[in-house]
C-alpha cells in the first residue's frame, strides 16, 4: 500500500486542513481511518459526512469524510483528496457512533455497518428542493396502550420526554389493529413536535403499516425506508429522514440505523421475526441495532409483537424494559378462543386425534364458521406434494442422481427432484423396487384442492411466497396460506386452522420453537374476537402457550431453561467458520481462552474441507471476545491467511 509504504518524514510541513476517510473497502486489515489532504479548492465543500473519491494505491475508492484535522502536522506526505462526490451531508455523527459500536458488537468491518445505514446516492434527487411536511395533528383519540397494564405511566414518560424502553405483547381486535397499535405508541413523541423511527420486518408489514399511516396522517406526512422501492425514491426518503422534514421514519431493518434528528423513540415490530436479521457480514440484528442506540443516546425504545422472543423476555427479566401486557379479562374480551384438536376430552371420543391432519374438531369449526365469513388454514409447505415416500417400506423418495428429495409439482405432473429438476415417469423405490408412493408432507395446493372437494360450493384461495395474496373481503371462503403470507380481511376470520403442527415443531433447531409459536400466534391474530383458533397436532409446551394466549410465559420458561443449560440468549455465542477456521481458533491467547467455551471442530463438507467451531462467552466478557476475533481476523487477512468467517450471536447457533 503506497501510503504505508511511504518512509515517515520528521520535517513534513503543516498542512491547513486533512481529513480523515472511512474507505469504501470490506477488508478486515483495511478497517480503519485514512489521512488525505485537503486541497485548497476543496476547503469550503470538504465537511465531516460527505462522500469522497480518494486515491489508495493504484485505485480511487469511494468514501466519506468522518473528522476533520486543521493545521494538522502529519507523520509523513499524504496524498491529497481527489474529489467531493457531493457537499451533502449524509454521514451523522450519531451514525457513525452507532456503526461502530454495531461493528465492534459483531466483529465486523465499519464500513459493512456503514453501507446498510446509508443508501446509494441518486445525484438527480439532491438537487430536488424537499417540501418539509407540516406538522401532525394527531388529536386526543383513544390510545391501545392505556388499556395495557403500565401503559398510561410509558404513555406519560414519552409525553413528558423522558426515556423509557417497554416490551409489549399485542394483542388484535382493538380499532387501527397493529399498525393502529404503533401509531399509538409513537402519538405522545409526535405531539410534542419530537421524532419517532419504526422498523418492521419486511415489505409486507411495511405496506400494511404506511396503509395505515397514509389514511390517519396522509402519504406525505412520513417517510418510507424500503430497498425494494428502487434507489430514487428511497434515497429522496432518506434525504427527507435525515433532513428532519418528516418527524415519522419508517423502515425495514436498513432503517434501523438511520439518522433521525432529535430522535426519541424507537419502535421495533415483531422482533423475533428471521427478517429482522442482515443477511450480509456483520449479520447484525435491527432490535440490537436498536438496543445499541438506546444506550448510547439516551433514547426510549418500544419492543412490540403478538409473541415474545427470548431475547425481549431477557430484556423483561432483567429490568432493563417495562413489561406492557393486558390484564386477562381484558385479553379474553378480544382474542379469539383457541382449542387443541388433542385435548383430553377429544382424545377420549377419538385417540387417533393426532394422527389425523384435519381432524373432525376442524372439520367441525370450519363448517360452522364459513356461515358468517371466511376461514384461514395455516400450512406449512407449499407446492402439492412437496416430500414422497415409498408406500410400501416407507422409505423417503430419493432422485438416483443427486440424492435430493423427490416432489409432485401437481396433480398430473410426473415424480421430479426439487434440488435438480430431473422427472421421474417410471420411478422405483431404490430400498424395495415399488413404483407406489404416498405423500410424507401435503403442501398448500394439495390441501386447497382437498378443501374444495369436501366444501364444493365455497371459493377455495391459495396464499403462498409464489403468489400471496395481500387481503380479501369479508364473504365465505376458505384461504390456504403458508406463515408469512396470510392475507388481511377487514373484521377478521371467523375462524383459524393451524395444521401440520407436529411437522413444524419437528425442524432440529434452538430457536424452532419459539418462531413456530410466533408464526400461531400472527395467524391467530387475523381472527375475530368472536372467531375460533383450532391447533391440531400433538400436545406440546407451544400449544398448550398458544390456548392460554401466554406469549411471554413460554419465553420466561425458555429463558430459563436455557440459563441451565448456558444457551444463547442467556450467553453470548459466536460461529467461526471457513477455510481459515482453525488458525483464527488456535490463535486466540489464554487470556481469552478461558473467558470462552470452545465446541468443535465439526466439520463442513467441501470441497474444500472446512472447520465450524462454536464459542459461548457471558455477556459480561463479549467485548474482550469479539475484540479479539476481529483483531485476529485483521491480522490473518494482513497476512493473507486463509479467510474466517465470524457470526456472533447468530438466529441458528445449534
Amino acid at each position: 500500500m503506497e501510503q504505508d509504504a511511504l518512509i515517515s518524514a520528521p520535517g513534513q510541513a503543516r498542512l491547513k486542513r486533512v481529513a480523515r476517510v472511512l474507505i469504501d473497502s470490506s477488508v478486515p486489515h483495511l478497517d480503519r481511518l485514512f489521512d488525505y489532504e485537503v486541497p485548497e479548492s476543496m476547503h469550503a465543500a470538504a465537511q465531516v459526512g460527505v462522500r469522497v473519491k480518494v486515491p489508495f494505491g493504484p485505485q480511487q475508492l469511494a468514501g466519506f469524510i468522518v473528522e476533520l484535522l486543521e493545521d494538522h502536522q502529519p507523520a509523513m506526505k499524504l496524498r491529497p483528496l481527489s474529489k467531493i462526490i457531493s457537499e451533502r451531508v449524509v454521514l451523522h455523527p450519531d451514525v457513525l457512533a452507532a456503526a461502530s459500536l454495531v461493528a465492534a458488537r459483531y466483529a465486523g468491518t465499519l464500513w459493512d455497518v456503514v453501507r446498510l445505514a446509508v443508501p446509494t446516492r441518486a445525484a438527480k434527487v439532491e438537487a430536488e428542493e424537499l417540501v418539509t411536511a407540516p406538522a401532525l395533528a394527531l388529536g386526543d383519540a383513544p390510545n391501545q396502550l392505556e388499556h395495557y397494564e403500565q401503559g398510561s405511566a410509558v404513555l406519560q414518560d414519552w409525553a413528558d420526554g423522558a426515556t423509557r424502553r417497554a416490551v409489549a405483547s399485542w394483542a388484535p381486535n382493538f380499532h387501527g389493529s397493529w399498525p393502529g397499535f404503533l401509531l399509538d405508541a409513537a402519538r405522545p413523541v409526535l405531539q410534542r413536535g419530537a421524532r419517532v423511527l419504526i422498523v418492521v420486518p419486511d415489505a409486507r408489514d411495511l405496506d400494511l403499516l404506511c396503509a395505515h399511516l397514509d389514511e390517519q396522517l396522509g402519504a406525505q406526512s412520513y417517510a418510507r425506508l424500503q430497498a425494494d422501492d428502487g434507489p430514487t425514491p428511497r434515497y429522496r426518503n432518506f434525504l427527507r429522514a435525515i433532513g428532519g422534514h418528516v418527524q415519522l421514519v419508517v423502515g425495514t431493518r436498513s432503517a434501523a440505523l438511520c439518522h433521525v434528528p432529535d430522535l426519541e423513540l424507537m419502535i421495533i415490530w415483531q422482533d423475533a421475526d428471521r427478517s429482522h436479521r442482515e443477511l450480509r457480514a456483520p449479520y447484525q440484528h435491527s432490535r440490537e441495532v436498536a438496543l445499541l442506540r438506546s444506550q448510547q443516546a439516551g433514547i426510549s425504545l418500544l419492543l412490540a409483537s403478538p409473541s415474545r422472543s427470548v431475547e425481549a423476555q431477557r430484556l423483561v427479566a432483567t429490568g432493563w424494559a417495562s413489561e406492557l401486557k393486558l390484564p386477562r379479562d381484558t385479553l379474553r374480551a378480544h382474542t379469539p378462543r383457541v382449542v387443541a384438536t388433542t385435548n383430553d376430552f377429544e382424545l377420549g371420543r377419538d385417540p387417533l386425534l393426532a394422527r389425523v391432519r384435519i381432524p373432525s374438531l376442524a372439520w367441525r369449526e370450519a363448517t360452522k364458521a364459513l356461515e358468517t365469513g371466511p376461514v384461514l388454514v395455516q400450512v406449512a409447505r407449499t407446492g402439492f406434494m412437496p416430500a414422497l415416500a415409498c408406500q410400501d417400506c416407507r422409505a423417503p423418495a430419493r432422485c438416483r442422481l443427486c440424492q435430493g428429495p423427490l416432489q409432485l409439482a401437481g396433480k398430473q405432473s410426473h415424480v421430479g427432484c426439487r434440488w435438480c429438476g430431473e422427472q421421474f415417469h417410471d420411478y422405483r423405490c431404490g430400498q424395495c423396487g415399488s413404483p407406489r408412493v404416498r405423500a410424507a408432507s401435503i403442501g398448500a395446493d394439495r390441501t386447497a384442492e382437498e378443501l374444495g372437494l369436501a366444501f364444493p360450493k365455497v371459493k377455495v384461495l391459495s396464499s403462498t411466497g409464489a403468489k400471496p395474496l395481500a387481503s380479501l373481503g369479508d364473504k365465505p371462503a376458505l384461504v390456504v396460506a403458508t406463515p408469512g403470507v396470510e392475507p388481511v380481511v377487514e373484521g377478521g376470520y371467523a375462524a383459524v386452522l393451524l395444521l401440520d403442527a407436529d411437522k413444524m415443531l419437528a425442524y432440529d433447531s434452538l430457536r424452532n420453537t419459539e418462531e413456530v409459536l410466533a408464526r400461531w400466534f400472527t395467524a391467530a391474530c387475523l381472527a375475530r374476537s368472536s372467531g375460533v383458533v383450532v391447533l391440531t397436532g400433538s400436545p406440546s409446551p407451544a400449544g398448550a402457550a398458544l390456548v392460554r394466549w401466554d406469549a411471554a410465559g413460554f419465553a420466561d420458561r425458555e429463558l430459563a431453561e436455557r440459563r441451565e443449560v448456558g444457551l444463547p440468549p442467556a450467553v453470548r455465542s459466536a460461529l467461526v467458520s471457513g477455510p481459515g477456521a482453525e488458525r483464527l481458533v488456535a490463535a486466540l491467547d489464554d487470556d481469552i481462552r478461558a473467558l470462552v467455551a470452545i465446541h468443535g471442530p465439526s466439520i463442513i463438507d467441501g470441497p474444500p474441507v472446512e472447520h465450524r467451531y462454536v464459542l459461548f462467552f457471558s455477556y459480561a466478557h463479549g467485548q474482550a471476545v469479539t475484540e479479539a476475533l476481529r483483531a485476529l481476523r485483521a491480522r490473518m487477512s494482513a497476512a493473507k491467511e486463509p479467510v474466517a468467517t465470524i457470526a456472533v450471536d447468530p438466529d441458528e447457533v445449534l
